[in-house]
């Protein structure tokens, strides 16, 4: 699995904690984390909308598998994740939240709260919310007894949240232009998603749209 770690910038000092985390609940499986910020060293800020779109793009590309994510309340960062393309995202208060949804819902993206209730023990809840969503496989369903039909709910959960979502291409290219731009100038993004895009279209429309913005620059 693929994990990527990108927050909102207004948690941008959380960006450190919030990878070294996810590393550490992840250190006994063979998962790969990258992650893509926000950094304290970058130009530019993003608000949590910006990155939702940014998940959706790692996510659709097939770039990565999963995203742990967050802003201040976690709240926004959820919203707005499940209103783009290819991107079913949960919140993630405490651990029993997390561990509920990989069981559970099975979806490839998590938001948590780096701002609102994150005092002196904000470290140790993160940890614990991160182990507990990485413990066992995800969609196996929970409690045992229900786990069939709690597997067969998640897959129609699924089935609506494609129906009633345009495909992401064409999604994508009624986005606005500006929006697009800003997101695929975020330091990693672009460069990571067409080097490692499983979804060749999704790379294509990509290239071109950092060609664009780059011819922009030159005008």
């Amino acid at each position: 699995m693929k994990i990527g770690v990108i927050q909102a910038s207004s948690q941008i000092e959380k960006n450190s904690l919030l990878y070294r985390c996810t590393l550490d609940a992840v250190k006994q499986y063979d998962y790969e984390v990258i992650n893509f910020g926000c950094f304290e060293n970058e130009s530019s800020s993003y608000s949590y909308v910006e990155i939702a779109v940014a998940i959706s793009f790692l996510l659709t590309s097939g770039a990565v598998d999963f995203t742990v994510t967050g802003c201040s309340s976690g709240q926004g960062m959820m919203l707005a994740c499940n209103s783009v393309p290819g991107v079913l995202c949960g919140l993630a208060v405490r651990a029993q939240d997390a561990f509920l949804f990989g069981r559970i819902n099975d979806g490839n993206a998590i938001s948590i709260p780096l701002g609102n209730g994150f005092g002196w023990d904000g470290e140790e809840n993160l940890k614990s919310i991160l182990k507990e969503l990485f413990r066992g496989p995800f969609g196996s369903g929970y409690p045992a007894r229900e786990a069939e039909r709690k597997r067969k709910d998640t897959l129609l959960m699924k089935k609506l949240n494609r129906m009633t979502k345009k495909n992401a291409l064409s999604v994508y290219c009624q986005l606005d232009k500006e929006l697009v731009r800003k997101v695929l100038r975020k330091q990693k993004i672009a460069e990571y998603i067409i080097q490692h895009a499983k979804n060749r279209q999704i790379a294509e429309f990509i290239r071109k749209a950092v060609i664009e913005t780059q011819d922009r620059k030159e005008e």
